[in-house]
C-alpha cells in the first residue's frame, strides 16, 4: 500500500478511484516513460469509472429487483418465443429515453419476471432510476397509504421513477379503489416515464381483467399504445429444469 501524502489526501477528499489508480501506477514498469498528462488522465478515468460503478450499485439497490438478472445471462437458446432482435434493441435503452413501455406476457415459468429484471438492470446501468413492485402488494401499500396520509407522497414517488416494473399484472380482479389508483399512476407516467409490465394474461385480455370498462379504456390507453410487446410461449422453464433433475426411477 502506497504511503504518500498525496495518496492520503486523495482518500481524505473521497477520491478513492484516483487513490487506487495512483497506488497502482507506482508498480508500473513503464511509469517513467509516461507523461504527466497521461498519468493524470488515467487517474481521472479511474475516478470516473469508480463513481459510475458506485452509482449503478446504488440504483440497483434502490430498484429492489426480485432477481439479480443481467443482460449477459439471458439464454436465447431456451424455446420460449423470445424476440431476440427486439429484446436486444430494448437493451440499448432508447425506449426509456422516448418514455415508452414494455409488456411481457406468457404463461407461468417462462421467465417473464427474470427478463423484466434484466431490462431493469440494464436501465440502472444506463443511469436511470428504477423500481420493482408486485402489483398485488402495490395495491396493499396504496390502501394503507390512503389511510395514513402518505398517498400523495407515495404516488409522487412512483411518478418520478424512470423505469417502474409492475410484476404479476392481472392475477386478481381489481377493486374500484385499485383501478383508480392504477389510473393515477399511469396517467402521471404517460409520456413522462417508462413502465414494464409482466402478466400471465395476454394483452387482449387485460381490458376484461380490469373490470370497469371505462377505467379499463383509460388505463390501457396510457399503457398499451406506446408499448413494445414480448409475448412468450412454450413449456415452463422451471418445469423443464425440475424434470432434468429427477432421478430416473421417478420419471
Amino acid at each position: 500500500m502506497l504511503n504518500h501524502p498525496t495518496y492520503q489526501q486523495l482518500n481524505q477528499l473521497r477520491l478513492f478511484g484516483m487513490a487506487k489508480a495512483l497506488n497502482e501506477q507506482q508498480r508500473l514498469p513503464e511509469l517513467d516513460r509516461m507523461s504527466f498528462e497521461e498519468r493524470l488522465g488515467l487517474l481521472v478515468e479511474r475516478e470516473a469509472s469508480e463513481r459510475a460503478s458506485m452509482q449503478t450499485t446504488a440504483r440497483l439497490r434502490r430498484a429492489r429487483l426480485k432477481h439479480a438478472a443481467t443482460p449477459e445471462d439471458v439464454d436465447y437458446r431456451v424455446a420460449r418465443g423470445l424476440d431476440r432482435i427486439l429484446f436486444n434493441r430494448l437493451l440499448a435503452g432508447s425506449w426509456i429515453k422516448e418514455h415508452q413501455n414494455v409488456l411481457i406476457t406468457g404463461l407461468t415459468g417462462l421467465g417473464k419476471t427474470w427478463l423484466a429484471c434484466a431490462l431493469t438492470n440494464q436501465a440502472c446501468r444506463l443511469g436511470y432510476s428504477s423500481l420493482y413492485v408486485r402489483v398485488p402488494r402495490l395495491f396493499e401499500e396504496l390502501a394503507v397509504a390512503h389511510g395514513d396520509g402518505r398517498y400523495v407522497k407515495f404516488i409522487t414517488q412512483l411518478a418520478k421513477v424512470d423505469v417502474l416494473l409492475l410484476d404479476d399484472w392481472g392475477v386478481a380482479m381489481l377493486t374500484d379503489s385499485a383501478r383508480r389508483d392504477l389510473l393515477e399512476i399511469l396517467d402521471d407516467r404517460y409520456n413522462q416515464r417508462s413502465t414494464i409490465v409482466t402478466s400471465q394474461l395476454k394483452v387482449d385480455d387485460w381490458h376484461e381483467s380490469i373490470g370497469d370498462p371505462i377505467l379499463a379504456d383509460a388505463i390501457l390507453d396510457r399503457l398499451v399504445h406506446n408499448a413494445h410487446k414480448l409475448d412468450l410461449s412454450g413449456e415452463s422453464i422451471r418445469k423443464s429444469k425440475r424434470d432434468l433433475t429427477k432421478p430416473s426411477n421417478q420419471e
